[in-house]
C-alpha cells in the first residue's frame, strides 16, 4: 500500500511536469488587449427539462442547423490546435469550421453528451465523407457552426469565472473526467456572445470549445523507465480506464490523470450525485446515438455506451 501511494504520487508529479512544459509560453501577453465583453447574461448551464427526449443523434443544432452538403467550398485554413482545420461554406451560404483527423469523432460525441445534461456547447455534426471544392475529399469531418448571430469572444478560465464553486461548474468538471478529457486548459474554453434573432435577448455562453482529447486515456508505464502516453478517440483505451477511486469524508476522488488535476481536489459527493442523477435520465439509446452521430462502428458504439453507462452508475452509487 505504501509503495502504491508513492508510485501514484510520483506519477502525478511526472504528469504535472509533462503537462506544464508549455505553460510559460501560454501565459497571457501583457501587450495583448482583451476584447471588450459585450453585455449579456452569463450562462453555463440551463435545466434540461426535455432531457429524456433530447435527440443526441442531431445534437444541439437539431435538424434545422444541419449543413447543406450539396456544395461545400473552401474558404481558408484555420490555425492552432492538434487537428487540421479549415473554414468552409455550405450550399446555403453558412460558414463552418471543418476538423479532420482523430479528434473529429470524439469531439462530435462529447459535445452531445455535455449538451444533453444542460451545458452550453458548440453546434457540430460529423460528415462521414465530405468533398470540399478547392481542398479535397476527407473522411469523418466534424463541421462546427459559425452562425451570424454568435460572436466568439475571449477564453474563460476554470479558476476565474462567474460560476466558481457552483454545483453547475463542478458538474462540468466531473463531465470532463467522465469523458476522459485529459486536455483541460483555459485556451480550450470560449465565451460566445449569443443574440436571439427573435427576441433580441443577449447571453454570454461559457463553453468548452475543444473536446477532441476525449474517449482515450493517459497511461504511465513504470517497468524499466517512466513513460507517459496519451490517447484520444480510442474506445478500447477508454473502456479500460478506471473512473472513481474513492469517497473520503464527503469528497470524491477520481482516477483522472490529465491536465488541471487541481480542479478535482474538492468535488463533493452531492455534486457528483447531482450530475449523475441528470445523466441517469439518458437512455442507452440516447447515449448510443451520441456515438452513432460520430460515425463509430456498431461494436465501438456498444463499447462506448456500456462504458459511459458504467461511469454514470458509479456516480449514482456515491453515498
Amino acid at each position: 500500500m505504501f509503495l502504491q501511494k508513492r508510485l501514484r504520487r510520483a506519477a502525478a508529479f511526472l504528469l504535472a511536469l509533462s503537462f506544464s512544459t508549455t505553460a510559460f509560453a501560454a501565459q497571457e501577453n501583457p501587450k495583448k488587449k482583451s476584447k471588450p465583453k459585450p453585455a449579456g447574461t452569463p450562462v453555463l448551464w440551463r435545466a434540461p427539462d426535455d432531457l429524456p427526449s433530447r435527440d443526441l443523434l442531431l445534437g444541439p443544432g437539431g435538424a434545422g442547423m444541419r449543413p447543406d452538403l450539396s456544395r461545400v467550398t473552401f474558404l481558408k485554413d484555420e490555425t492552432g490546435g492538434y487537428s487540421t482545420k479549415f473554414r468552409v461554406r455550405d450550399g446555403r451560404g453558412r460558414e463552418w469550421v471543418a476538423k479532420v483527423g482523430k479528434e473529429a469523432q470524439s469531439e462530435t460525441a462529447a459535445v452531445r453528451l455535455v449538451w444533453a445534461v444542460g451545458y452550453m456547447t458548440e453546434i457540430n455534426y460529423l460528415v462521414p465523407r465530405l468533398t470540399v471544392e478547392g481542398k479535397g475529399t476527407f473522411e469523418n469531418v466534424r463541421l462546427e457552426a459559425r452562425p451570424d448571430h454568435v460572436d466568439r469572444l475571449d477564453e474563460w478560465k476554470w479558476a476565474e469565472n462567474p460560476f466558481v464553486r457552483t454545483k453547475e461548474l463542478q458538474g462540468l468538471i466531473i463531465m470532463m473526467a467522465l469523458l476522459n478529457n485529459w486536455d483541460i486548459k483555459d485556451t480550450n474554453n470560449k465565451v460566445l456572445h449569443v443574440r436571439d434573432p427573435r427576441t433580441g435577448r443577449e447571453e454570454l455562453h461559457y463553453v468548452v470549445s475543444d473536446l477532441g482529447a476525449t474517449f482515450g486515456r493517459v497511461k504511465l508505464d513504470v517497468p524499466g523507465f517512466w513513460r507517459i502516453s496519451r490517447s484520444r478517440n480510442d474506445p478500447e483505451d477508454f473502456s479500460r480506464d478506471p473512473f472513481l477511486e474513492d469517497v473520503k469524508r464527503g469528497t470524491v476522488l477520481f482516477f483522472y490523470k490529465g491536465k488541471r488535476q487541481d480542479l478535482f481536489d474538492y468535488i463533493r459527493a452531492e455534486e457528483a450525485r447531482w450530475i449523475g442523477s441528470l445523466l441517469s435520465k439518458l437512455s442507452d439509446r440516447q447515449i448510443a446515438d451520441a456515438f452513432r452521430a460520430a460515425n463509430y462502428s456498431p461494436a465501438e458504439v456498444r463499447m462506448l455506451t456500456e462504458t459511459v453507462r458504467s461511469r454514470i452508475n458509479e456516480l449514482r452509487s456515491i453515498r
